[in-house]
Order: structure tokens, then sequence, then C-alpha cells
């Protein structure tokens, strides 16, 4: 076994901790977990751990702690500058991520997604479509279950389909996924990164490792660095791609392929999702006659542009994974019919001034909640009505009644959820069931 009796750390006790400090266990490694968060937090996940003889340190005991371990794992959701790695790195104690560990012990190709938006629809529609085709491959990485949750499985497997977070990538040395797919780049993440460019260049390490014998499908609009990979690109917006839309149907090279109106995908944001999924089959000798079915068969997952209801001649639509202005702006450019738009929520230290045109010629007003309330009222004021809410509760309030007949009402934040939230599907989950607990009108 490859981690037998070595003393490795496990920094984080999220799910990707967990899974990799289970993991390394099952490998005969003398694990020990560390989270600066206080036990209580962390109660159910520390006494399954410990149960299965692993040490968990919590609190400032995590910081304070020094030991001689032959590396750690770092778990993607800390950031580096906090104490707890900080500490680590004082102690000059060598650090991989969650992604490289478990990639070092998995007995398959590897078809590896990212972007800044459409990673989870990207990775199901692969796996979906591997499968229905007889491709044997699970779904796993950031989407859920961890990449050290699944990997166990990976001998059984055709190859491995994996979202991964530019997080997951900062930390990788030898990760050489067979496929990469690389799906958009807009600017996000600037609570955690200093600059757009650094967290551009965190995304770009997927293909950092590939060689001429894999591919890369790549979107064709994205201005991308010398590729040693084979390049498969798409587009929903230009021309001059192998996948390009036109009149609502994708082709590739010219010749058509699938009907958008025949799957439950809705917006150019999922025609691009959809060619990148038939790119990625393309690599493993798939034709489009198998891939099509299981890609028309697939249903989009919650709080992805999610029809709640129609009420009194108004969609309310869900769009809460909306965590930044890409995916904002691509749900706004979906809707051809007038929006009343609820957007806002964390500082995540981006700008809203890109979109007030956009926002000016789709919606009727403009409904903000959260921290960056005020600071989007401020540009976007001259371009559309905004108005304010102090609560969800209330700004669903408000939309129904700026609504019309044909409307929709648009939950898409364009910023995550932490500020009023656990997380975007809790921000959604509460959406969904206001809406679902309007009555109609009499």
């Amino acid at each position: 076994m490859r981690y037998k009796n070595k003393n490795i750390a496990v920094l984080g006790l999220g799910d990707s901790g967990e899974a990799a400090a289970l993991l390394l266990a099952e490998e005969e490694a003398v694990v020990t977990v560390l989270d600066s968060a206080p036990e209580e937090r962390l109660r159910l996940k520390v006494d399954l751990l410990r149960k299965r003889g692993i040490s968990v340190i919590t609190g400032m005991d995590a910081i304070r702690h020094r030991a001689d371990f032959h590396f750690a794992v770092l778990s993607p959701g800390i950031d580096p500058s906090a104490p707890l790695v900080q500490s680590f790195i004082s102690q000059r104690i060598e650090m991989i991520g969650e992604l490289e560990m478990s990639y070092e012990l998995c007995e398959c190709p590897v078809i590896a997604i990212t972007g800044t938006n459409g990673k989870t629809t990207t990775t199901e529609l692969v796996a979906r479509m591997l499968n229905g085709c007889g491709v044997r491959t699970m779904a796993c990485g950031n989407i859920g279950p961890a990449f050290a949750a699944t990997v166990r499985h990976s001998a059984g497997l055709n190859v491995m389909t994996l979202e991964v977070s530019s997080f997951q990538l900062e930390t990788i040395r030898d990760f050489h996924p067979r496929v990469s797919v690389w799906l958009n780049f807009a600017p996000d993440h600037l609570d955690r990164y200093a600059t757009v460019g650094e967290y551009r260049a965190a995304k770009l390490r997927i293909f950092e490792n590939q060689t001429a014998g894999d591919f890369a499908v790549v979107n064709f609009r994205d201005e991308l660095p010398p590729l040693k990979a084979r390049r498969v690109t798409f587009s929903a917006y230009a021309r001059g791609a192998d996948f390009e839309l036109e009149g609502g149907v994708i082709l590739h090279h010219g010749a058509p392929v699938l009907k958008m109106e025949e799957t439950k995908l809705r917006g150019l944001h999922n025609a691009e999702n959809l060619m990148a999924a038939l790119g990625a089959g393309l690599t493993q000798g798939l034709d489009f006659e198998k891939m099509v079915p299981p890609l028309c068969s697939y249903a989009p997952l919650p709080h992805r542009c999610e029809l709640v209801r129609s009420l009194d001649g108004v969609d309310y639509v869900n769009d809460s994974k909306a965590t930044n202005l890409d995916a904002l702006e691509k749900a706004l450019f979906s809707e051809t019919r007038p929006v009343v738009l609820i957007a806002g929520g964390k500082d995540k230290g981006f700008e809203f001034e890109s979109l007030a045109a956009l926002v000016g010629q789709k919606a009727r007003v403009a409904i903000l909640i959260g921290q960056m309330a005020a600071r989007i009222e401020s540009s976007w004021r001259e371009s559309v009505r905004c108005e304010f809410a102090g609560s969800l509760a209330a700004a669903v309030e408000m939309a129904r009644a700026n609504a019309r007949p044909g409307d929709v009402v648009l939950f898409s934040p364009g910023t995550s959820s932490f500020d009023m939230f656990k997380n975007y599907g809790d921000r959604g989950n509460q959406f969904r069931a206001l809406v679902r607990d309007l009555s109609v009108q009499p």
C-alpha cells in the first residue's frame, strides 16, 4: 500500500477532508485530522473518525499542533492564508491537495471538467452519457462525492468523470487528465484570489501535465495558451468551432447532431454544456447516435434556471447557483420575456457595472438583497429601477407585486450566499419554499 505506516496530516474536516482521512486509513496510514473549528461544530464527523482509529485535533490546538508528518493533505475549501495552513508551511511540511492524493491512487483514466460556470451540469451530462453508452464511469470531485470517496472504485471503471475547481487545481503536481474540459472563464472568487489573473492561472493548471496523446475540449471563444493536447472546440455564440449552434440545433462540422428542444435544458449556456459533453464523448470513440438519447433524458439539477412554478401568468425561476456575474449574465440572456430580477448577496470583490446595460434591456425592476445591494444599486440605477429588500421573503413579495402576466421572476443572485444563507442550495431551497407558499390572487 502506497501510504502504509506513513504519518499523514489532513487539514480540514469538510467532505473532502473526511473522505481523504478515511481513504488514508484504509491505506494503513497513521492519520491525524486537524480543523480550526470548535469540536462541537464537528461532532458527528469527529466521532466517526475516532471510531476508525483516526486522531482528530480541533480549535486552537490544531493551529498550535507540532508533529513530524511525512506530508499534509489540504482540503480545497481552506484558504492557503489560513492560520492552520500557515502553521504547516512554517514547519516546512510538504503539502498536497485531496485531488492530487486521490489521483495517485486512481487506476483508470480521468476526464476532468473545469470552468467558472456549468461544471456540475456538464459533469452530470458526461457521466449520464458515458454510462448510457456502456462506458463505465462515476461522477465525483467538486460535484460531490469527493474524489477520495470514489477512487477506491476506479479499478472497475473505464474512466473517472471528475469536476475540478480552481481551489483543487492550486495544489496539483502530477495530476494528468486524459481529457480536460474547459467550459468558460469569468471573474470569480476574488475574495480568495488577489487578482483575476491569479484565479485564471489556477484554472489553467488543468492542462499542465497533458501531452500530445491527450484531448482538450475547450470553449472556442476563450483565449488559451498553447496546449499540447489535441483540441475539440465548441461555442454557442461564435462561428468556427467544431461544435456550433444554429437555429436551436447543435451542429458538428456543419452536420446536425442534437435539437435543444428535445432536451430538458434551456439557454445558450446549456447548449455549450451539451457541446462539451458531446466533445468528451468523441474523445472516447462514441458516435452521436448513441450519445444523444442519454443527454436528452438528463433533467437539470436544482437551482440552475429551475422553473419553480407558474402563478397568475408569471414564471418563477430559481437560479441560486448563479454565484458570479457570468452565471447571472447567461441567465438573463436565456430569458426572452420581461424579467423581474432578484439579485445580490455576499461581497466577493467584483463589481456589477458590466451588466448594467443588459439588466436595463432585460429587467423592468431589480430587487436587491444582501451585502452587495447598495453597491449593485449604484452600478445599475441609471439603467433599471432598483428596490431594496431586507430579506428573501420580502424580495419574493416585492417581485410578485412588480410582476405582470407574461413576466419571469428570476432569482439569479450573481454572487455567493454566505452573508445570509448556509450555501447556494439553502438559498435556493428557501426561494423555492417562499414561491410555493404564494397563494393565487383572487
